[in-house]
Order: structure tokens, then C-alpha cells, then sequence
């Protein structure tokens, strides 16, 4: 299994979401490979949000190593599911959808709801982190017994 995290800039909530799941699989002995990408490109190579790499890193999840990356229709072919932060990103990522293939791998992170974004404000990173961690673990078992 192949998943891809996609949000705005791919430095606050998809990192949180690559870096936790990937944990969380690694946890659970899956051989999936997760990554994350943002559909805007202005921190293509850059590190996580600091804020995001320290919550994550209070929870024992590493994501500093992670380099942000722009999402692109080829993206498509590589992942399995690619899942988005919010209907922004979903428009965004189904705007770039070849086939009905293609947007058949696109979903909301959270059916029917977003993760917010916390860039501008710092009080969000944690209920952001506990959303995603709460999603990842559902998105687990889910998937896993499919």
C-alpha cells in the first residue's frame, strides 16, 4: 500500500500525517509506504513547520528529516490512496486527476470534515496533532482489513 498525505504547503498537516502513520505502520509491522506533498509549491525542500516537528517529536514522531514536495498529476501513478487535508486540497488534486481512475484514489482525510490549519495559530498544532493521530490509527485498521 502506497499513500500519499497532501495539504496546502506540505509543512504542518500532511508532515503530521506522513510522520504519524508511517510510525504508527511501522508499529503495526505493514509494509506501506507513506510520503506527504503540498499543492502549493513555495517550500518545495524545505523542513517541517518547527511547531509541527515539535509536537510530533513530543510524541515520539520524528519528522525533521521530511522535505516538503509539490503535488503533480504523476503523483497519481505512484500512490495508491492519496488522501487530502482539506476541500481546498481536494479541489485542488482532482482538478489535476487524468481519469476517473486517478480520482478514485482522492479522499478527505476526515470523511466529511477538514483538518484545520494551524500555521497561523499556535495553539491548533496539538488538537491538530491528536486529529491526525486519531484519523491514522481508523485509516489503519480500515484499510488494513480491506
Amino acid at each position: 500500500m502506497k499513500i500519499l498525505m497532501v495539504c496546502l504547503g506540505n509543512i504542518c498537516r500532511s508532515p503530521l500525517a506522513h510522520g504519524i502513520m508511517a510510525h504508527l505502520v511501522r508499529s503495526e509491522n505493514l509494509e506501506w509506504e507513506i510520503d506527504s506533498a503540498g499543492t502549493g509549491d513555495w517550500h518545495v525542500g524545505h523542513a517541517p513547520d518547527h511547531r509541527s516537528v515539535a509536537i510530533a517529536k513530543k510524541y515520539g514522531v520524528d519528522i525533521s528529516q521530511q522535505r516538503a514536495q509539490h503535488f503533480t498529476a504523476q503523483l497519481f501513478d505512484k500512490y495508491d490512496l492519496i488522501f487530502v487535508m482539506d476541500r481546498q486540497n481536494l479541489q485542488d488534486v482532482l482538478a489535476q486527476a487524468k481519469n476517473d481512475q486517478d480520482k478514485a484514489k482522492v479522499k478527505l482525510f476526515v470523511d466529511n470534515d477538514i483538518v484545520p490549519d494551524p500555521y497561523f495559530d499556535d495553539a491548533l498544532f496539538l488538537p491538530v496533532y491528536e486529529m491526525i493521530e486519531k484519523r491514522c490509527v481508523e485509516l489503519i485498521k480500515s484499510i488494513a482489513k480491506s
